[in-house]
């Protein structure tokens, strides 16, 4: 059996087109929430899942952020995927004759200078993909859908518009998560180490905390917060760090740090994504 690799959408989504990239020897396995990507891997439907976390222009993927520390799973790559805007319709269209498109809420925005210029109506849909293969049973001339190329291969839509995203650095990160964890690679590439923490209740915790990093040369490229269980006293850290936990400076930092914390959980190791510089 062709092993599957699950993604949150509907297929031509920006994860399926991650996918594609990542691993085009698996086989896609849409699902509809980032809950059922993860519960595809962890119930064996999926041998990995493909999850967005953050985005250059809208910044940080808030419901999978929510669910990575809880899932189960571990993340055994990144990849960084740009986000290509194109402006499909049904054959037949054309720029003059479309008045309004639909996509994601998110997406909408990072092209609003050509709606802008062109006076088309933007509609949000649940889903950009998905409102692509409804456009395309509906036969309408007069919408349009902002998506993936991926999506308008697949839904026999024409382009009519490519790259009208407002900024060209426009890319999401994905993580690639797995029932297993790999912790034994090593090599050219350089590796990084994402983690979860939750700092002792003294005064100064997460200054202190965040000090053996510093003293020991580590790099921290992202530190987030949490609250946990709806307190606003408790807080849990995400953190993504250069190295590997076995390197001496990525040791004696983690030592430090468990110093000031209740709990510090590994979620990942993984190499360095070829386009995260």
């Amino acid at each position: 059996m062709t092993s599957r690799i699950a993604f949150q959408g509907a297929l031509g989504a920006y994860s399926h087109e991650a996918c594609v990239a990542y691993r085009p020897d698996m086989e896609p396995f849409p699902c509809k929430t980032f809950g059922d990507v993860l519960r595809a891997v962890r119930d064996s439907d999926a041998e990995l899942a493909m999850l967005p976390v953050e985005n250059s222009s809208y910044g940080r993927v808030a419901d999978s952020h929510r669910l990575l520390p809880e899932s189960g799973l571990h993340i055994v790559d990144e990849c960084f995927t740009r986000v290509r805007i194109s402006l499909m319709a049904n054959s037949g269209s054309n720029l003059h004759t479309i008045k309004s498109v639909r996509a994601h809420l998110v997406l909408l925005p990072q092209a609003q200078q050509f709606l802008d210029k062109h006076n088309i109506r933007a509609d949000a849909a649940a889903d950009s993909a998905g409102a692509a293969a409804k456009l395309a049973m509906s036969k309408k001339l007069d919408e349009g859908v902002l998506a993936s190329e991926l999506a308008a291969k697949i839904y026999g839509l024409e382009i009519l518009a490519k790259d009208i995203e407002d900024y060209g650095h426009n890319t999401t990160r994905f993580l690639v998560m797995s029932r297993e964890p790999n912790l034994a690679r090593r090599g050219s590439k350089k590796l990084m180490t994402t983690f979860v923490f939750q700092v002792r209740n003294i005064p100064a915790a997460l200054y202190k905390a965040m000090g053996g990093f510093a003293t020991n040369g580590v790099n921290m490229t992202k530190l987030e917060s949490y609250m946990v269980g709806g307190s606003f006293t408790a807080t849990q850290f995400y953190a993504d760090i250069e190295g590997h936990p076995d390197d001496e400076n990525v040791a004696r930092a983690l030592e430090e740090l468990s110093y000031f914390t209740d709990s510090l959980r590994i979620l990942g190791v993984y190499p360095k994504g070829e386009k995260r510089d």
